[in-house]
């Protein structure tokens, strides 16, 4: 079989729009999973996303949707995986292992899957035995809302067979999108995780009016934080300015486009945190991977003064401006 073959997008949100858009530009049709039925019909009428990124107008003749997933995995040769990390454990229960024997899996999954404290990759050869060179990463930096807009970004592509990665590459490089390629898919993958988390601080700081110097020494410490993490978990050597570590956490905890940055600002506000979810409407990513890692780094026990610090905001509600002043004692 030749890869990329037949491609299925899973998963109906924002990002899974910008990945299909990306990849209808290097392919004839796609596949795509849509788990809500009023959604497609929605979608099939007017050519567009009803729920996010409305203004991408798509060629409806050129994807196959359906809203069952094993149909979706059965008919395709490259899956990519865009479900939010809180419910893809559920989707991929409704499938086997030898559903996905032999496909191409590329993770676009910016999270942990909870209770497991996984990564995505690790989940998959765990407990569908997918073999490591058949998994890839997509690592940052790049927002949705600007792939829609069409305007240059970057990718990195993380997968241990360099063949492979170079083909996920090629089908989500365009005009407007670069691409590289990379052997860090632990690394990628945790650091996706963590710039949530440090991004949603930096929302923290924000939404409290802290200023800007000292949300540039939180950003400054939070890369040294995420090196160290990931150094530990993934004893790996490199470059942690690359665009997938240090580009991926800038972005995430200054744009306007960021979901974590928004939801830490709330917080910073005096929101509650399920008061800030019902008002986002959408998932931040950072809130569930704060859990994840600060159960794994029981065992790592790195130095994490940051991710503890919200941790203890979100989970055990201790006072936010007692847990930042503590935090900024211990910033350099």
């Amino acid at each position: 079989m030749n890869l990329p073959g037949k491609v299925a997008i899973i998963g109906g949100g924002t990002w899974a729009t910008a990945i299909a858009k990306l990849v209808l530009c290097n392919a004839d049709a796609i596949n795509w999973y849509i788990r809500n039925e009023d959604t497609i019909e929605q979608f099939v009428r007017t050519g567009r996303n009803p729920h996010y990124l409305s203004s991408v107008k798509f060629e409806i003749s050129r994807i196959s949707f359906s809203d069952d997933i094993g149909d979706i995995v059965k008919d395709s040769d490259t899956l990519i995986l865009v479900t939010p990390s809180p419910y893809i454990k559920s989707q991929l229960k409704k499938l086997k292992s030898k559903n996905l024997q032999g496909k191409f899996i590329i993770s676009a999954i910016k999270g942990i899957v909870p209770d497991e404290n996984l990564i995505i990759t690790d989940y998959l050869r765990k407990n569908f035995n997918v073999p490591a060179d058949f998994l890839a990463v997509i690592g940052g930096p790049c927002h949705a809302e600007e792939v829609a807009l069409e305007r240059l970004s970057y990718l990195t592509i993380g997968c241990p067979d360099q063949q492979r990665a170079e083909i996920a590459a090629e089908l989500l490089s365009t005009p407007y999108m670069r691409t590289t390629i990379s052997a860090d898919v632990e690394g990628i993958e945790y650091a996706a995780v963590l710039k949530n988390v440090y991004a949603i601080a930096a929302g923290i700081c924000s939404g409290a009016k802290y200023g800007d110097n000292l949300q540039a020494v939180l950003v400054a410490n939070s890369i040294q934080e995420l090196q160290r993490f990931i150094n530990v978990a993934n004893p790996l050597s490199r470059n942690i300015c690359e665009p997938a570590y240090l580009g991926d956490l800038l972005v995430t905890a200054y744009s306007r486009f960021s979901r974590n940055f928004l939801f830490g600002t709330m917080i910073g506000k005096g929101y509650s945190v399920k008061a800030a979810q019902a008002e986002m409407e959408m998932i931040a990513e950072g809130y569930y991977g704060t859990k994840c890692i600060t159960e794994i780094n029981e065992k790592l026990k790195v130095d994490m003064p940051i991710l503890n610090a919200v941790y203890n905001i979100l989970y055990k509600r201790k006072p936010m401006q007692q847990e930042m002043s503590l935090l900024t004692d211990l910033l350099r």
